[in-house]
């Protein structure tokens, strides 16, 4: 019952947490450094980590797909189907956003939870500036804007790594791949693609933000607060995932 009641207490300050970070505005030009500050970590520093494991997430779907598909009446630009169809609507937006939360939801904890604990917040509070829209506002259009961009890079070099493999092992040449591409896909698969992006963004970056500026203590309870923003939020992305299939699919 307890744990049921902190559950409650937890998100409710979580809401709240959210409702302040859109009250007490400050001037545009602050944010707009803010944001490209936060866009570069969020953005910029994550293409090379985001490159390498949907290169070979790419890869290997590939040639476990062409493993499986042991039938010679099976069309070989089927797996290229397959693999573009999984890239497209849960290995792109998922797995990328699933290691993010690990870089980037843990950076951000462990940011604002230094702040607090070093009584930064409480100092921003004194001068009077609302130090939840000043520290989570420009992560979370960050997140926003960069997190379907990213997942859009991760596809595209997810398909690049399905097409080299393919080519490597023999299992498909890659004009056969790209017809499979072609003919099972749809508009829609982007849309959702785009929608995860957004709903995982989100989540990472405030559920992390409220880790870190609710967080009490020192240094070990700055990295505790860390684990617990990448946990909650890859927690958090695999129900959103279900939900948004279950609504949308």
């Amino acid at each position: 019952m307890n744990l049921i009641l902190k559950g409650f207490e937890s998100f409710g300050l979580y809401i709240l947490l959210l409702r302040r970070s859109f009250t007490g505005l400050l001037r545009f030009r602050l944010y707009w450094n803010l944001w490209t500050h936060e866009s570069i970590q969020i953005g910029r520093d994550s293409l090379f980590l985001v490159a390498i494991i949907s290169l070979f997430t790419g890869a290997v779907t590939t040639v476990q797909t062409a493993y499986q598909i042991v039938s010679p009446f099976i069309p070989k630009s089927t797996i290229g189907a397959i693999v573009s169809t999984s890239a497209i609507l849960e290995l792109a937006p998922t797995i990328t956003s699933l290691v993010l939360a690990g870089r980037i939801g843990s950076n951000i904890a462990s940011q604002i939870g230094s702040m607090r604990v070093s009584e930064q917040i409480d100092a921003l509070e004194v001068m009077g500036i609302n130090s939840a829209t000043y520290l989570i506002l420009p992560r979370l259009f960050g997140a926003l804007i960069f997190f379907p961009i990213l997942v859009i890079y991760a596809c595209f070099i997810i398909h690049i790594g399905g097409i080299v493999a393919g080519a490597l092992s023999g299992a498909v040449n890659p004009t056969q791949f790209v017809i499979g591409i072609r003919s099972f896909y749809e508009d829609f698969q982007i849309i959702f693609m785009l929608i995860k992006a957004l709903t995982f963004g989100f989540i990472i970056s405030t559920v992390s933000a409220y880790q870190g500026y609710y967080v009490r203590g020192g240094a070990l309870e700055v990295g505790n607060a860390s684990t617990r923003a990448v946990v909650i939020s890859c927690l958090m992305i695999l129900i959103a995932d279900y939900v948004l299939a279950q609504l949308l699919l």
